[in-house]
């Protein structure tokens, strides 16, 4: 039962007070218990009761019993009262401290080279704590869909998300297997490009992006073609890797595949440079702790130092 309380207008106005009576078979000690005059307690159950439009309690000078009506409205009301105090306790204990479920929507590209490895360390810091990630391309209303923050590049959050960086900036990188470059004169300039099996993605929105390279210090698009329309890089690069074409994507998730030889690099020169990624979320008035210890995680991250975009604001 809380304590201080106070007599409200709505559904539930007055039945702690009748619970609390019902218990003690008693107005003052129900009052004591919940901090308040015999006469605040008297009110209130008199209001319920003129609210529900029956008697409640037998009352005498000498005991306090329960009618009919009463004794069928505490069957029903006391369950769930308790379950209302009960909820509230759960809200209240999530909002003290890092726990529940945190939902997340990203890049299927980011999850292998970037959540992974911090996930496990949150997942280790915070075990009072579930992470939920989905994994998809298109970008999501985070309230509507009930997420807690959403991970994006730079260029696809929009203007009224807090932003905090994940990674550096990195270029956009165009790359082929080393047999596709066998049977392929390697590119040189921009409209090598229309000689070549180009890989393409689909945006959220269902139009197919053109390429977008870097002319000196002009920003182009090239509108290219080839046999595949992909949906994610992964699939793009998987393609790629396979010698299906050239493609184009972020360096991080070919880094390994150019290291190992799997994948060269052509027209580096020419290789546009994105603002990286961001963890994005709505407000941080509404955060919950779980969020928070998640931002302070990456904020502790080496690759998270960087200083975040002008329009951000600090969480």
């Amino acid at each position: 039962m809380k304590q201080n309380f106070t007599v409200r207008q709505g559904a539930l106005d007055g039945v702690e007070a009748f619970l609390s009576v019902a218990q003690h078979r008693n107005f003052r000690r129900a009052a004591a218990e919940l901090g308040v005059t015999p006469s605040a307690i008297s009110q209130a159950v008199r209001a319920l009761e003129a609210r529900v439009g029956a008697a409640l309690f037998i009352r005498t000078t000498r005991s306090v019993g329960l009618t009919e009506a009463g004794a069928q409205f505490l069957s029903r009301a006391k369950p769930a009262f308790e379950e209302l105090v009960a909820a509230g306790d759960v809200a209240r204990d999530l909002g003290r401290r890092p726990s529940g479920l945190l939902r997340l929507t990203v890049p299927r590209a980011v999850v292998p080279i970037l959540l992974e490895p911090l996930i496990a360390s949150f997942c280790q810091a915070y075990p009072e704590v579930e992470v939920e990630i989905a994994a998809g391309e298109e970008s999501v209303d985070l309230a509507a869909k009930g997420f807690d923050a959403g991970v994006r590049m730079g260029q696809f959050v929009a203007a009224d998300m807090i932003a905090v960086r994940l990674t550096p900036p990195f270029p956009f990188v165009i790359v082929g297997s080393p047999d596709y470059l066998r049977r392929h004169k390697r590119p040189e300039r921009i409209d090598d490009l229309r000689q070549h099996a180009c890989l393409r993605i689909r945006r959220s929105n269902g139009s197919i992006a053109p390429w977008s390279l870097l002319n000196g210090n002009k920003t182009v698009e090239a509108i290219v073609s080839g046999p595949l329309i992909a949906h994610d890089f992964p699939t793009m690069l998987g393609a790629a890797v396979e010698g299906l074409g050239l493609a184009q994507v972020p360096a991080p998730i070919a880094a390994n595949l150019v290291k190992t030889g799997k994948l060269v690099q052509v027209l580096k020169a020419f290789a546009p440079t994105t603002p990286g990624v961001f963890l994005y979320y709505p407000s941080r008035h509404q955060m919950m702790p779980k969020l928070r210890a998640f931002i302070d995680h990456v904020k502790g991250r080496p690759v998270a130092a960087g200083k975040s975009r002008a329009r951000t604001r600090n969480p």
